[in-house]
């Protein structure tokens, strides 16, 4: 029969034991969510990022977007009354990683698609204060002259496909790179913008 004073004398022991329950306590949490088919399956009519919004997914979480906005309505009167439709596991399904965020130096932005321009959008990153004078979010006028990157993105959506079941048929990974032509950096991140929240639940 071990003591507390004994494991606390112990710090091999003491920290074998905190390890252990940890484990089993994340393991009770987490396990039972792979079997619940509301947090593995996706909602209705959900598509996975095409490829000019996988492409601007990439750039937001260059750029560090996911540092100021979280992506993740709670369901909480005050957010859903500001936001919409509180967020669900099942909206989730094709992002790898997740964006949810902790931090909100600026709104949250899960149900930001389609409730602006794509005209503001645009006038909103080259320079944040033109559209919403009290903003301290920094310009980012470099994404309209810079090319998106196509080198990758078939290579990507064929990992997506295979190893994590994202449902992209060969055709749409073919003619990912046409897709792209032509685009910069700010088409790719207003487009993955604009379809952020857009397949949100029905309010009832």
């Amino acid at each position: 029969m071990f003591s507390h004073k004994l494991i606390e004398k112990n710090i091999g022991l003491l920290i074998v034991l905190t390890f252990l329950v940890v484990s089993v306590g994340g393991l009770v949490q987490i396990v039972p969510l792979f079997f619940q088919k509301s947090t593995t399956q996706a909602v209705p009519d959900l598509k996975p990022y095409d490829p000019l919004q996988l492409a601007g997914r990439d750039i937001y979480i260059r750029e560090g977007c996911v540092g100021c906005h979280s992506q993740m309505v709670r369901p909480f009167r005050a957010e859903t009354e500001r936001y919409g439709h509180f967020s669900v596991a099942g909206e989730f399904v094709y992002d790898r990683p997740f964006l949810w965020g902790s931090k909100r130096t600026g709104p949250d932005l899960h149900r930001v698609g389609g409730r602006y321009s794509d005209q503001w959008h645009y006038v909103h990153l080259m320079n944040p204060r033109d559209v919403v004078p009290e903003s301290n979010m920094p310009a980012y006028p470099w994404l309209a002259d810079t090319p998106v990157d196509a080198s990758d993105i078939q290579k990507k959506m064929t990992v997506l496909k295979d190893w994590a079941g994202h449902p992209y048929t060969d055709e749409e990974i073919q003619g990912a790179p046409a897709m792209l032509e032509g685009k910069t950096e700010m088409d790719a991140i207003i487009a993955y913008l604009q379809a952020l929240g857009t397949f949100a639940p029905k309010a009832q």
